[in-house]
Protein backbone atom coordinates (compact mmCIF):
# COMPACT_ATOMS: atom_id res chain seq x y z
CA UNK A 1 0.00 0.00 0.00
CA UNK A 2 1.39 3.55 -0.76
CA UNK A 3 1.12 5.89 2.28
CA UNK A 4 1.88 9.49 2.74
CA UNK A 5 5.41 8.87 4.34
CA UNK A 6 6.39 7.24 1.73
CA UNK A 7 4.68 10.00 -0.46
CA UNK A 8 7.09 11.97 1.63
CA UNK A 9 10.68 10.11 1.21
CA UNK A 10 10.08 10.68 -2.60
CA UNK A 11 9.44 14.10 -2.59
CA UNK A 12 11.73 15.25 -0.01
CA UNK A 13 9.24 16.95 2.39
CA UNK A 14 7.56 15.72 5.61
CA UNK A 15 4.80 13.57 6.28
CA UNK A 16 2.77 16.75 8.00
CA UNK A 17 3.15 18.64 4.63
CA UNK A 18 1.78 15.47 2.54
CA UNK A 19 -1.12 15.64 4.75
CA UNK A 20 -1.54 19.08 4.14
CA UNK A 21 -0.91 19.19 0.22
CA UNK A 22 -3.59 16.48 -0.23
CA UNK A 23 -6.21 17.53 1.75
CA UNK A 24 -6.27 21.34 1.71
CA UNK A 25 -5.16 21.88 5.22
CA UNK A 26 -3.23 24.93 5.94
CA UNK A 27 -0.09 26.40 3.49
CA UNK A 28 1.55 24.95 0.85
CA UNK A 29 4.10 25.93 -1.56
CA UNK A 30 2.24 26.04 -4.21
CA UNK A 31 4.84 24.10 -6.79
CA UNK A 32 5.63 21.53 -3.65
CA UNK A 33 1.43 20.47 -3.84
CA UNK A 34 1.67 20.16 -7.51
CA UNK A 35 4.72 18.12 -6.99
CA UNK A 36 2.89 15.87 -4.22
CA UNK A 37 -0.64 15.60 -5.61
CA UNK A 38 1.16 14.29 -8.90
CA UNK A 39 3.66 11.51 -7.20
CA UNK A 40 0.69 10.55 -5.77
CA UNK A 41 -1.90 10.68 -8.68
CA UNK A 42 1.55 8.04 -10.14
CA UNK A 43 1.42 6.00 -7.21
CA UNK A 44 -2.02 5.37 -7.30
CA UNK A 45 -2.44 6.36 -3.56
CA UNK A 46 -5.79 6.34 -1.95
CA UNK A 47 -6.59 7.05 1.52
CA UNK A 48 -7.39 3.93 4.28
CA UNK A 49 -11.02 4.25 4.53
CA UNK A 50 -11.33 2.39 7.31
CA UNK A 51 -9.04 4.42 9.29
CA UNK A 52 -10.57 8.09 8.08
CA UNK A 53 -14.01 6.47 9.13
CA UNK A 54 -12.76 5.33 12.82
CA UNK A 55 -10.99 8.61 13.04
CA UNK A 56 -13.71 10.65 12.24
CA UNK A 57 -16.22 9.21 14.71
CA UNK A 58 -13.75 9.78 17.19
CA UNK A 59 -13.18 13.72 16.24
CA UNK A 60 -16.76 14.05 14.94
CA UNK A 61 -16.30 16.51 12.11
CA UNK A 62 -18.56 19.10 12.14
CA UNK A 63 -19.93 20.26 8.68
CA UNK A 64 -21.66 24.28 9.22
CA UNK A 65 -24.13 24.86 6.86
CA UNK A 66 -25.21 28.68 6.26
CA UNK A 67 -28.22 29.78 4.09
CA UNK A 68 -30.39 32.80 2.57
CA UNK A 69 -33.33 30.55 3.06
CA UNK A 70 -35.76 31.99 5.20
CA UNK A 71 -38.99 33.19 3.72
CA UNK A 72 -37.14 31.34 0.05
CA UNK A 73 -39.33 28.37 -0.31
CA UNK A 74 -36.41 26.80 -3.24
CA UNK A 75 -34.67 25.76 -0.22
CA UNK A 76 -37.08 23.24 1.53
CA UNK A 77 -36.03 20.96 -1.26
CA UNK A 78 -32.03 21.72 -0.26
CA UNK A 79 -32.47 21.31 3.00
CA UNK A 80 -34.37 18.34 2.86
CA UNK A 81 -31.37 16.83 1.05
CA UNK A 82 -28.69 18.32 3.26
CA UNK A 83 -30.79 16.56 6.58
CA UNK A 84 -31.14 13.21 4.52
CA UNK A 85 -27.47 12.84 3.39
CA UNK A 86 -26.26 14.24 7.20
CA UNK A 87 -28.66 11.08 8.00
CA UNK A 88 -26.84 8.97 5.70
CA UNK A 89 -23.90 9.73 7.34
CA UNK A 90 -24.04 10.26 10.72
CA UNK A 91 -23.06 6.98 11.66
CA UNK A 92 -18.92 8.03 10.31
CA UNK A 93 -19.56 10.48 13.10
CA UNK A 94 -20.52 13.26 10.68
CA UNK A 95 -21.76 16.65 12.38
CA UNK A 96 -24.27 18.82 10.24
CA UNK A 97 -25.49 21.93 11.62
CA UNK A 98 -27.40 24.16 9.91
CA UNK A 99 -28.20 27.91 10.27
CA UNK A 100 -30.66 30.19 8.12
CA UNK A 101 -30.56 33.72 7.64
CA UNK A 102 -33.28 36.11 5.82
CA UNK A 103 -31.87 38.76 3.01
CA UNK A 104 -29.02 39.36 1.62
CA UNK A 105 -27.42 41.74 4.28
CA UNK A 106 -23.54 41.29 3.94
CA UNK A 107 -22.97 42.24 7.46
CA UNK A 108 -25.53 39.33 8.54
CA UNK A 109 -23.83 36.77 6.68
CA UNK A 110 -20.66 37.36 7.65
CA UNK A 111 -21.63 37.54 11.73
CA UNK A 112 -23.37 34.47 11.32
CA UNK A 113 -19.81 32.83 10.30
CA UNK A 114 -17.82 34.27 12.09
CA UNK A 115 -20.30 33.00 14.93
CA UNK A 116 -20.11 29.44 14.06
CA UNK A 117 -16.13 29.74 12.22
CA UNK A 118 -14.31 28.41 15.32
CA UNK A 119 -16.24 25.29 15.80
CA UNK A 120 -16.26 24.02 11.76
CA UNK A 121 -14.35 21.74 9.62
CA UNK A 122 -16.27 22.43 6.98
CA UNK A 123 -18.37 25.32 5.59
CA UNK A 124 -20.73 24.57 3.12
CA UNK A 125 -22.31 28.15 2.21
CA UNK A 126 -25.21 29.78 0.23
CA UNK A 127 -22.94 33.29 -0.25
CA UNK A 128 -23.56 36.68 -1.11
CA UNK A 129 -21.36 38.31 -3.48
CA UNK A 130 -19.54 40.70 -1.15
CA UNK A 131 -15.93 41.34 -0.58
CA UNK A 132 -15.81 40.73 3.14
CA UNK A 133 -17.47 37.59 2.26
CA UNK A 134 -15.07 36.39 -0.38
CA UNK A 135 -12.16 37.36 2.31
CA UNK A 136 -13.47 35.52 4.83
CA UNK A 137 -14.29 32.19 2.69
CA UNK A 138 -9.81 33.11 2.03
CA UNK A 139 -9.46 33.23 5.39
CA UNK A 140 -11.39 30.16 6.82
CA UNK A 141 -9.71 28.07 3.41
CA UNK A 142 -6.22 29.58 4.75
CA UNK A 143 -6.80 28.32 8.16
CA UNK A 144 -7.93 24.54 7.29
CA UNK A 145 -11.69 24.56 6.82
CA UNK A 146 -13.21 22.99 4.10
CA UNK A 147 -15.30 25.46 1.86
CA UNK A 148 -18.56 24.57 -0.22
CA UNK A 149 -20.22 27.01 -2.01
CA UNK A 150 -23.77 26.06 -2.65
CA UNK A 151 -26.95 27.24 -4.49
CA UNK A 152 -24.58 30.29 -5.32
CA UNK A 153 -21.18 31.66 -6.25
CA UNK A 154 -19.01 34.19 -5.57
CA UNK A 155 -16.63 36.39 -7.76
CA UNK A 156 -13.10 35.16 -7.03
CA UNK A 157 -12.63 33.29 -3.86
CA UNK A 158 -10.64 30.10 -2.95
CA UNK A 159 -13.51 28.08 -1.79
CA UNK A 160 -13.04 24.26 -2.60
CA UNK A 161 -15.87 23.62 -4.96
CA UNK A 162 -19.28 25.34 -6.25
CA UNK A 163 -22.42 23.03 -6.42
CA UNK A 164 -25.43 24.56 -8.23
CA UNK A 165 -26.85 25.57 -11.66
CA UNK A 166 -25.77 27.39 -14.17
CA UNK A 167 -27.31 30.85 -13.80
CA UNK A 168 -26.08 32.63 -17.11
CA UNK A 169 -27.15 29.69 -18.88
CA UNK A 170 -30.28 29.66 -17.15
CA UNK A 171 -31.10 33.53 -18.15
CA UNK A 172 -30.55 32.33 -21.61
CA UNK A 173 -32.73 29.47 -21.14
CA UNK A 174 -35.50 31.66 -19.86
CA UNK A 175 -35.07 34.21 -22.77
CA UNK A 176 -35.34 31.37 -24.97
CA UNK A 177 -38.11 30.01 -23.65
CA UNK A 178 -40.07 32.86 -23.71
CA UNK A 179 -39.39 33.49 -27.13
CA UNK A 180 -40.77 29.89 -27.99
CA UNK A 181 -44.17 30.95 -26.23
CA UNK A 182 -45.01 34.11 -27.09
CA UNK A 183 -42.99 34.72 -30.64
CA UNK A 184 -40.56 37.81 -31.42
CA UNK A 185 -42.58 40.41 -29.80
CA UNK A 186 -42.45 41.45 -26.17
CA UNK A 187 -42.87 44.52 -23.34
CA UNK A 188 -41.17 42.53 -20.64
CA UNK A 189 -40.78 43.38 -16.81
CA UNK A 190 -37.58 41.25 -15.16
CA UNK A 191 -37.88 40.48 -11.63
CA UNK A 192 -35.60 38.87 -9.50
CA UNK A 193 -34.52 38.94 -5.29
CA UNK A 194 -30.74 41.16 -5.62
CA UNK A 195 -28.09 41.79 -7.62
CA UNK A 196 -25.79 40.98 -4.47
CA UNK A 197 -26.71 37.60 -5.23
CA UNK A 198 -24.17 36.39 -7.82
CA UNK A 199 -26.78 34.21 -9.71
CA UNK A 200 -29.41 36.52 -9.60
CA UNK A 201 -27.02 39.03 -11.39
CA UNK A 202 -25.69 36.30 -14.19
CA UNK A 203 -28.84 35.09 -15.16
CA UNK A 204 -29.61 39.32 -15.71
CA UNK A 205 -26.67 38.76 -17.90
CA UNK A 206 -27.90 35.74 -19.63
CA UNK A 207 -30.94 37.25 -20.47
CA UNK A 208 -29.94 40.20 -21.83
CA UNK A 209 -27.66 38.77 -23.95
CA UNK A 210 -30.08 36.32 -25.29
CA UNK A 211 -32.32 38.81 -25.73
CA UNK A 212 -30.06 40.56 -28.72
CA UNK A 213 -31.05 37.30 -31.10
CA UNK A 214 -35.05 38.98 -30.56
CA UNK A 215 -36.05 41.45 -33.18
CA UNK A 216 -39.11 43.23 -30.98
CA UNK A 217 -37.92 41.77 -27.33
CA UNK A 218 -38.25 45.29 -25.06
CA UNK A 219 -37.14 45.13 -21.72
CA UNK A 220 -38.82 47.75 -19.46
CA UNK A 221 -37.22 47.80 -16.76
CA UNK A 222 -35.73 45.13 -14.06
CA UNK A 223 -37.29 45.01 -10.23
CA UNK A 224 -35.46 43.31 -6.93
CA UNK A 225 -37.59 42.18 -4.32
CA UNK A 226 -34.73 40.63 -1.99
CA UNK A 227 -36.70 37.14 -2.07
CA UNK A 228 -39.46 38.34 -0.12
CA UNK A 229 -43.27 37.59 -0.95
CA UNK A 230 -44.63 40.63 -0.11
CA UNK A 231 -42.29 42.38 -1.58
CA UNK A 232 -42.70 40.64 -4.85
CA UNK A 233 -46.04 41.30 -5.03
CA UNK A 234 -46.15 44.70 -4.01
CA UNK A 235 -43.42 45.76 -6.48
CA UNK A 236 -44.73 43.77 -9.31
CA UNK A 237 -48.37 44.99 -8.47
CA UNK A 238 -46.72 49.23 -8.92
CA UNK A 239 -45.10 47.55 -11.62
CA UNK A 240 -48.11 46.70 -14.02
CA UNK A 241 -49.96 49.65 -12.91
CA UNK A 242 -47.64 51.88 -14.27
CA UNK A 243 -46.91 49.36 -17.08
CA UNK A 244 -50.06 47.85 -18.77
CA UNK A 245 -48.42 47.71 -21.91
CA UNK A 246 -46.13 44.70 -20.23
CA UNK A 247 -46.90 41.73 -22.51
CA UNK A 248 -44.32 38.93 -20.48
CA UNK A 249 -42.65 38.80 -16.77
CA UNK A 250 -39.57 36.91 -16.41
CA UNK A 251 -38.82 35.86 -12.90
CA UNK A 252 -35.29 35.43 -12.05
CA UNK A 253 -35.37 34.14 -8.81
CA UNK A 254 -38.43 33.43 -6.17
CA UNK A 255 -41.06 35.72 -4.99
CA UNK A 256 -43.20 34.16 -7.59
CA UNK A 257 -46.17 33.67 -5.28
CA UNK A 258 -46.87 37.54 -4.78
CA UNK A 259 -46.00 37.94 -8.52
CA UNK A 260 -48.49 35.40 -9.56
CA UNK A 261 -51.24 37.64 -6.84
CA UNK A 262 -50.03 40.89 -8.63
CA UNK A 263 -51.18 39.36 -12.28
CA UNK A 264 -54.50 37.85 -11.05
CA UNK A 265 -55.83 41.13 -10.22
CA UNK A 266 -55.65 42.04 -13.65
CA UNK A 267 -58.54 40.94 -16.05
CA UNK A 268 -57.77 37.85 -17.88
CA UNK A 269 -57.48 39.62 -21.38
CA UNK A 270 -54.79 42.04 -19.95
CA UNK A 271 -52.50 39.86 -18.08
CA UNK A 272 -48.99 38.96 -19.63
CA UNK A 273 -47.09 35.26 -19.67
CA UNK A 274 -45.20 34.76 -16.92
CA UNK A 275 -41.75 32.22 -16.73
CA UNK A 276 -40.32 31.73 -13.74
CA UNK A 277 -37.74 29.40 -12.16
CA UNK A 278 -38.23 26.29 -9.91
CA UNK A 279 -41.55 24.33 -8.57
CA UNK A 280 -42.24 25.04 -5.35
CA UNK A 281 -45.53 23.94 -4.30
CA UNK A 282 -47.04 28.37 -5.24
CA UNK A 283 -45.44 28.13 -8.39
CA UNK A 284 -47.47 24.91 -9.12
CA UNK A 285 -50.60 26.23 -7.66
CA UNK A 286 -49.53 29.38 -10.03
CA UNK A 287 -49.14 27.00 -13.13
CA UNK A 288 -52.82 25.19 -12.17
CA UNK A 289 -54.41 28.79 -12.27
CA UNK A 290 -52.56 29.44 -15.33
CA UNK A 291 -50.45 32.36 -14.31
CA UNK A 292 -47.62 30.94 -14.72
CA UNK A 293 -46.53 29.33 -18.48
CA UNK A 294 -43.21 27.13 -17.53
CA UNK A 295 -40.94 27.12 -15.11
CA UNK A 296 -37.07 26.19 -14.96
CA UNK A 297 -35.69 23.39 -12.27
CA UNK A 298 -32.03 23.73 -11.12
CA UNK A 299 -32.44 20.57 -8.65
CA UNK A 300 -32.69 21.50 -5.19
CA UNK A 301 -32.80 18.48 -3.27
CA UNK A 302 -29.57 17.24 -5.57
CA UNK A 303 -27.75 20.36 -5.04
CA UNK A 304 -28.31 20.29 -0.87
CA UNK A 305 -26.73 16.06 -0.61
CA UNK A 306 -24.30 16.37 -3.31
CA UNK A 307 -22.74 19.45 -1.27
CA UNK A 308 -22.93 17.22 1.86
CA UNK A 309 -21.71 14.02 -0.19
CA UNK A 310 -18.85 16.40 -0.65
CA UNK A 311 -17.59 17.47 2.68
CA UNK A 312 -17.91 14.01 4.07
CA UNK A 313 -15.92 12.75 1.15
CA UNK A 314 -13.50 15.23 2.32
CA UNK A 315 -13.39 14.86 5.75
CA UNK A 316 -13.83 11.21 6.67
CA UNK A 317 -12.07 9.98 3.43
CA UNK A 318 -9.96 12.55 2.38
CA UNK A 319 -10.39 12.95 -0.82
CA UNK A 320 -10.52 16.70 -2.39
CA UNK A 321 -13.59 17.64 -5.08
CA UNK A 322 -12.40 16.18 -8.61
CA UNK A 323 -14.08 19.45 -9.90
CA UNK A 324 -13.82 23.07 -9.25
CA UNK A 325 -17.53 23.22 -10.17
CA UNK A 326 -20.85 20.72 -9.89
CA UNK A 327 -23.16 21.86 -12.44
CA UNK A 328 -26.97 21.12 -12.36
CA UNK A 329 -28.58 21.56 -15.86
CA UNK A 330 -31.16 23.80 -16.19
CA UNK A 331 -34.73 21.76 -16.94
CA UNK A 332 -37.70 23.30 -18.71
CA UNK A 333 -41.13 22.57 -16.92
CA UNK A 334 -44.70 22.67 -18.02
CA UNK A 335 -47.70 21.88 -15.70
CA UNK A 336 -47.81 18.61 -17.88
CA UNK A 337 -44.38 17.32 -16.61
CA UNK A 338 -43.84 18.90 -13.51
Amino acid sequence: MVTMKKIAELCGVSRGTVDRALNGRGRVNAETAANIRKMAKQLGYEPNPAGKALAARKHRPVVGIILSSEGNAFFDRVIEGIKDAAEEYKIYGLQVEIHTMKGYLPEDQLALIESIQSDVNALILNPINDKRIVQKIDELVDAGVFVVNLNNDVDGSKRHCYVGSDYYNGGITACALLEAMIGTSAKIGLILGSRQVLGHKQRLEGFFHRMKRVKDFYAIDVIEHDDDEIFAYERTKEFLRIHPETTAICSLAAGVYGIGRAVMQLPEEKRPMVITFDSVPTTVEMMKFGVVRATIYQHPYRQGHLAVDIAFAYLVNGRLPEKREYIMKNEIRLLENL
